[in-house]
């Protein structure tokens, strides 16, 4: 074993007694970032080029600071991004609400068809289904100024239409013709404060979490944004918490001019997203 190996090996200890859900990944993420090498190459690191930097690193991880943070960088899907303070980072269970999407919208019969990102964040899902859905018009919107610094280094020189602005009052240019209206947005109760994980809780802005008593309250307001900005058998689909499954199907129902609502599971089998579609008038 090399001296970074062994060093990795204790920092996992490190990490884990911190409470670190993930000790070994983090441990070995942060060893290939200081040394600017692959995961899999730290054992030809030699002992020589041990960078003493890489415990800055674990100390930073071991208060909780977000993996992404430290490294810049945010994994999903089959894009690299740029985050920090003042967005929130992609999850990767949002990765199987973006793939529900793109089957969505593959089997729509449209040439191009037109997507709306609402509270876009860092710009991860509306990146991915440009990149996935070559021929798709992907739209953004989100409201806080500290997030669009991100989001503007992460979709420069993609076809993203990125807007500042209210999910709520959003794209009045495109009502009635969209195909499918897509969110991530915050859904966290406020009553849930203290059993948020620190990285989301101390890190990620509070806009991109909490939504109300029962962390609906942007939701149900997206359901009029969506129901506006869709064309007759658009769909919409929106990430919640697996807390929340069975409630948010119930926010679009018939009445409101909706079909088709039901909840689906993310990989964990933990119910994760709703879709509905227009109903046809």
């Amino acid at each position: 074993m090399n001296l970074l190996l062994a060093e990795v090996a204790q920092a996992t200890q490190r990490l884990a007694d911190a409470g670190v859900p993930s000790p070994r990944n983090d441990a070995e993420e942060l060893a290939a970032f200081v040394h600017g090498v692959k995961r899999g190459a730290l054992h030809s690191v030699k002992d020589a080029d041990f960078d003493a930097r890489y415990w800055e690193t674990i100390a930073r991880r071991e208060q909780r600071e977000p993996l992404q943070h430290i490294t810049g960088l945010a994994y999903f899907r089959y894009l690299e991004l740029q985050v920090g303070p003042g967005v929130f980072v992609p999850r990767p269970e949002t990765e199987s609400v973006v793939g529900w999407a793109i089957d969505a919208v593959r089997a729509m019969d449209v040439v191009e068809p037109c997507i709306v990102d609402l509270c876009t964040g860092s710009g991860a899902i509306a990146l991915a289904l440009a990149q996935e859905v070559p021929r798709s018009r992907v739209h953004a919107v989100e409201l806080s100024e500290e997030a669009l610094r991100w989001t503007r280094k992460n979709v420069e020189g993609s076809r993203v239409d990125l807007r500042q602005g209210n999910a709520l009052d959003a794209f009045p240019d495109l009502d009635g013709h969209v195909d499918l209206v897509i969110s991530n947005p915050p859904y966290i109760p406020l009553t849930e404060w203290e059993y948020v994980a620190p990285e989301a809780r101390d890190y990620d802005p509070e806009l991109a979490l909490f939504s109300g008593e029962d962390g609906l309250d942007l939701i149900r307001g997206l359901e009029r944004t969506a129901h506006r900005l869709l064309r007759p058998g658009g769909v919409v689909v929106i990430e919640h918490a697996d807390t929340q499954g069975g409630q948010v199907p119930w926010i679009f129902t018939e009445e409101r001019g909706w079909a088709d609502a039901a909840d689906h599971p993310d990989l964990n089998n933990r119910p994760r997203f709703a879709t509905a579609r227009k109903a046809m008038p």
